[in-house]
């Protein structure tokens, strides 16, 4: 695969309606991540996302119609997958217990961690293994401390873990966002890792889709490079409101980062989708010749008001 590939996928809705609705009493199912059946133990498909409640286990026969097994890990949000050698190794964003309900009080300060967990069936995880903390000045903002979002990519023999650092308020929706994107590196999943001293990724004010917060980033490894699905958070001036969209990046070192196409694959619409669209992952099927990309998608701004649920975009490069 290479960037040229990345850069020619045809993206289509599977469907404009959402695929997973939030669970009960949580507004929110977000930050999806996944497996394919011929990559999962059991031959089905494996979904992984968060409500207010914790991390959700999803699963499906068809990677459409899914059923939620249940909260798998509780103070956790924002997880990634990575498989390897039999492995299962769930990347998160955790918490202090209470975090949710206690960020509606204006003087609580926000701390999480990345940490992960494995396992080789899907089923039965180890404990909790804290990966990074955030010790670095750039991990924190009026009082808060926060590392999020990680997304794990094995290049050549060395781990990278990109992360979320640091927080910035989105003043129409009154909740946080991530500011920058940072990577760590390591010679195995579970670390240790090494911090870079500066993020990769960071607000850039002339950007339009990139100018409030860095959102998270999913990153590809291809042949001549790597590519980056990220969602960017921005303030549009013309309709006065906030906004998220997924804008796709290349690299060729993994740390200096620009625009693979100009404009996002996926923007707000209507509908389940009208204020922002999040965080995603994205993988290829190989014996479908197609691309999946599970998100999720916000339909308000105000926290009290907008509700998150996931979506789903199939993609094929135009010579397949």
């Amino acid at each position: 695969m290479k960037l040229e590939d990345i850069k020619t996928i045809k993206w289509s809705d599977y469907s404009q309606n959402y695929i997973i609705d939030h669970p009960l009493l949580s507004p929110i199912l977000a930050d999806p991540t996944f497996a394919f059946p011929e990559d999962s133990p059991d031959g089905r498909w494996h979904l992984f996302a968060h409500s207010i409640w914790g991390i959700h286990h999803f699963l499906s026969q068809d990677g459409v119609k899914w059923k939620d097994s249940g909260v798998v890990i509780a103070n956790g949000m924002r997880p990634f997958l990575f498989h390897e050698a039999g492995v299962y190794y769930l990347f998160y964003e955790r918490y202090r217990p209470l975090s949710i309900i206690m960020s509606a009080v204006k003087s609580w300060k926000w701390y999480s961690e990345i940490a992960s967990v494995r396992s080789t069936d899907l089923k039965r995880w180890s404990p909790p293994r804290t990966l990074i903390k955030p010790v670095l000045e750039w991990h924190r903002s009026g009082g808060n401390r926060s590392v999020s979002n990680p997304c794990l990519v094995k290049r050549d023999s060395r781990y990278l873990l990109y992360y979320s650092a640091s927080l910035v308020l989105i003043p129409d929706c009154g909740f946080n966002e991530p500011d920058s994107i940072a990577l760590a590196t390591a010679e195995h999943p579970e670390g240790p890792y090494e911090l870079m001293n500066k993020p990769v990724i960071e607000v850039d004010k002339n950007d339009h889709w990139r100018n409030l917060s860095s959102g998270s980033l999913k990153a590809i490894v291809c042949d001549d490079g790597m590519a980056g699905f990220e969602n960017g958070i921005y303030w549009d001036e013309v309709k006065n409101q906030s906004g998220s969209a997924i804008i796709v990046l290349k690299s060729q070192d993994g740390i200096i980062w620009e625009r693979l196409l100009q404009e996002p694959v996926l923007k707000p619409s209507t509908g389940w989708r009208s204020s922002h669209v999040y965080a995603c992952d994205v993988r290829y099927h190989r014996s479908e010749c197609k691309w999946y990309m599970y998100y999720n998608a916000r339909n308000g701004w105000p926290v009290s008001e907008g509700q998150e649920r996931i979506g789903l975009m199939s993609g094929k490069n135009k010579q397949t």
